[in-house]
């Protein structure tokens, strides 16, 4: 089983944890960038953090034989913090670089005016320069919420198939089908989305525009889930290469709209079985 995760905060993880993906069938990944829990007051700490999403992490993540890609944005609940809009002047030249697969995360926490203009403004940037765009949707008043993104969506004039709405459930998952839009949903141990749910809903709206992730934060969350959910996916009757094509083929599919994908070495079972030796050697 091969596993492109398609949102993963791994700088939230331990080397412990890219050693145990990476023997799971994690091969490649991509982590948006996101809030780290704790407040940051300036653009300077963005610029830091976003520094290493296109360097430090995709070392850490190759020492496992894992590819390592980012998407870059001010995320919706720091939106809301002047200290941090100036970030927004300084993302272009994050979104030329070459491991910068999409705009994200953008959308929704509270719903605020602040995050509305932030959200229009990147989906615009998203544009400019040819990117996909990675979408959060609110924690709380998601249905709302969603509703909300998809007209923002709508508005901006970016292709909805270039635009993955994210952290779906049953209550949203048929607004954002009919959308036209990607459909995300992350694997949690207690929220969002548990694995047998995710195979129910896979079997009601298919496979097409479908991205399951494993989010994996600093909360409690485990970055195994991908592979759980292919398990169950196996366990209820999909075929092998079904579970290819949600973990692994549209994953590939929707970052590779930014032409950047770097995926070399690590598509084939004998190239990955090479790289667990290496693994073990280092």
């Amino acid at each position: 089983m091969r596993i492109f995760d398609p949102h993963i905060h791994m700088t939230s993880r331990t080397t412990d944890d890219y050693e145990r993906m990476a023997a799971a069938g994690v091969r490649a990944l991509v982590e948006p960038a996101f809030w780290l829990g704790q407040p940051r007051t300036n653009v300077g700490s963005f610029t830091d953090y976003f520094d290493s999403l296109v360097g430090w992490e995709p070392f850490r993540a190759g020492q496992f034989g894992i590819r390592h890609h980012a998407t870059i944005a001010l995320n919706p609940k720091e939106a809301n913090d002047p200290r941090c809009r100036e970030v927004l002047g300084v993302l272009p030249r994050y979104l030329e670089k070459d491991g910068v697969v999409a705009v994200g995360e953008i959308g929704y926490d509270s719903m605020t005016p602040q995050e509305d203009e932030a959200f229009a403004a990147q989906l615009q940037l998203a544009v400019e320069h040819e990117l996909p765009a990675l979408v959060h949707t609110p924690h709380r008043d998601k249905a709302r919420g969603t509703e909300r993104t998809l007209a923002v969506v709508r508005e901006s004039g970016i292709d909805p198939g270039r635009v993955a709405v994210d952290h779906l459930n049953e209550v949203t998952v048929a607004a954002v089908a009919g959308s036209g839009c990607w459909m995300g949903f992350s694997i949690y141990p207690d929220t969002k989305m548990t694995a047998e749910r995710m195979v129910h809903i896979l079997r009601e709206f298919g496979l097409e525009r479908m991205l399951v992730n494993s989010a994996a934060d600093w909360g409690r969350s485990d970055p195994l889930l991908t592979r759980r959910t292919g398990e169950a996916m196996l366990a209820a009757g999909f075929s092998d290469d079904d579970v290819d094509r949600v973990l692994w083929r549209n994953p590939v599919e929707f970052y590779g709209q930014s032409k950047r994908l770097d995926l070399a070495d690590v598509e084939t079972d004998a190239t990955f079985e090479g790289n667990s030796i290496l693994r073990g050697g280092s």
